[in-house]
């Protein structure tokens, strides 16, 4: 007879050394490798993300950077301290197409003045973002910025940049001057030469140089503005946005700065070159990360392909958030990334059997195999692969433990199951509040105690007829019966139906 408790690798370790070992690799954009992360304060690391520009829903491509940026919180809370990390995600809350929509429920008779009709769409679209990123697991930042409360911290850095000699005022426009910076074009490996010869744009005539990009701008009466001593009544230019934001919230200086790969340039390359020169004796940020792009079903995801979906529309089609989240981390968040329906039909079907094998379990520690994937450049994909094996685990170890008569989960097949809901919680998985899509799979622990129980029975008896007839009803609800001399276990399959179970005593 086989003792589970000296038997059991999936059982939980002592992990407080690792955990204060852990050592953490991030790819940095900029340095194009993987360096060791030392954050500047460990009593504070300090994390920004470029957040959506609030005029419509969130497709699922704005959804991979949220999903990543909350690993790699949860990660470096786990390393560092839950107080020790803090985390900014803006909103771009000015914005032309903002103003567009605006401008056209104006003229479609909403009632309200431009202002008030801008502010009403930026709301609503904020609270659709907060639904859905939610409904992913993401958690929310420390802090949630919006461009319009930062315009007095954005006109003070405009002004340091003119004062400066990086920065020039041109009929009513402030621009940048570009080559005031010579490392500009680092982050993106291009130079500004380079970058000219490759435009497609119309360079306005005011421009001293056609790389040279807006600051701030003046607005008419049909778009928002701001009153500006300096340069009149305006609106402040995209890039400036985030670089006040930060500085305002994180310092001159912070740890991590990412967003998708669309990002890279202009964007987090004109943030680079107007912070360094705004605030010459700071870093900026020290480490900059970018996910790649989605595709769907092999195909870059466009309107015009009709291959075009918002995470609300997955959600409204009942695929959990969950299993989207799912979805987003089984590849590395450097390489691209296929949407395929069956993958996600896929991931249901291993987060239903999970989440069967922690119902009742309250999370340990997690697997340090775990925590190393993740502490190697974020590596969720190898992070899912470890969770399957410790899931195995997980069901092998209760399996023994039936056949030895000490119940449908045993100590040591707990043990495991806390190991493996840590190590999942960890990635953002098997969250107590993003379970109640999967809430009906807890009906599998009665089912498969109560087979346990007819088949005892049955084999004293030699009549199976009940064993039948409940092993017929679960399979009919789309659950795989399994049973060895070792016990039963129930795994849901990908065309499980719950509603099924409810006719079942």
């Amino acid at each position: 007879m086989l003792d589970t408790r000296g038997a059991s690798a999936w059982a939980p370790q002592d992990f407080e050394m690792e955990e204060k070992m852990a050592t953490i690799q991030l790819y940095n954009t900029k340095t194009r490798r993987k360096d060791r992360f030392d954050p500047i304060n460990e009593s504070n690391v300090r994390v920004y993300l470029c957040g959506p520009t609030v005029y419509d829903r969130a497709h699922l491509g704005n959804a991979r950077p949220v999903v990543v940026f909350d690993v790699l919180v949860r990660l470096l809370r786990h390393v560092y301290g839950a107080g020790h990390v803090t985390y900014v995600r803006n909103f771009t809350d000015v914005d032309d197409k903002i103003n567009a929509e605006a401008l056209r429920r104006q003229k479609t008779g909403a009632p309200g003045t431009l202002e008030e009709l801008i502010a009403e769409r930026t709301e609503e679209t904020i609270a659709w973002y907060h639904a859905d990123m939610d409904a992913l697991g993401a958690a929310r930042p420390d802090h949630e910025p919006r461009a319009t409360g930062y315009i007095a911290e954005m006109i003070a850095m405009i002004q340091t940049l003119i004062a400066g000699g990086h920065a020039y005022e041109v009929q009513g426009h402030v621009l940048f001057d570009v080559r005031s910076y010579p490392e500009y074009g680092r982050l993106s490996g291009r130079s500004v030469d380079d970058m000219i010869a490759g435009a497609r744009v119309e360079v306005a005539p005011y421009k001293r140089d056609p790389m040279d990009f807006v600051l701030w701008k003046p607005s008419d009466a049909d778009v928002p503005g701001w009153d500006s001593i300096p340069w009149g009544r305006g609106r402040p230019g995209w890039h400036i946005e985030c670089s006040a934001m930060s500085a305002a919230l994180l310092g001159e200086s912070f740890d991590i700065h990412g967003g998708g790969l669309d990002l890279q340039f202009p964007h987090h390359e004109n943030e680079i070159a107007q912070s360094m020169c705004a605030h010459p004796h700071g870093e900026f940020a020290r480490v900059w990360m970018h996910n790649e792009m989605l595709q769907v079903e092999g195909k870059k995801m466009s309107k015009s392909l009709g291959n075009f979906f918002t995470v609300r529309d997955l959600l409204d089609q009942g695929i959990p958030g969950e299993v989207i989240r799912f979805v987003l981390l089984r590849i590395h968040y450097r390489k691209p990334i296929n949407w395929i329906a069956e993958i996600a039909r896929e991931a249901e079907y291993h987060l239903r059997r999970w989440r069967a094998l922690t119902v009742g379990i309250a999370p340990s520690s997690p697997d340090p195999e775990v925590v190393a994937a993740l502490a190697d450049d974020l590596n969720t994909s190898d992070a899912i692969f470890r969770l399957h094996f410790l899931a195995g685990g997980v069901a092998t170890l209760r399996n023994y433990e039936v056949a030895l008569g000490d119940g449908y989960m045993g100590p040591a097949s707990q043990e495991a199951a806390a190991t493996f809901l840590a190590s999942a919680q960890l990635l953002g998985l098997l969250l107590d509040d993003l379970g109640g899509w999967a809430r009906k799979v807890f009906d599998l622990e009665k089912y498969a105690t109560r087979m346990t129980a007819l088949r005892a029975e049955a084999m004293a008896s030699k009549d199976f007829l009940a064993v039948d007839t409940l092993k017929s009803a679960l399979i009919a609800a789309g659950i795989e019966v399994r049973m060895s001399k070792l016990g039963v276990e129930l795994v849901p399959g990908p065309d499980f139906d719950p509603a099924k179970l409810e006719s079942l005593p």
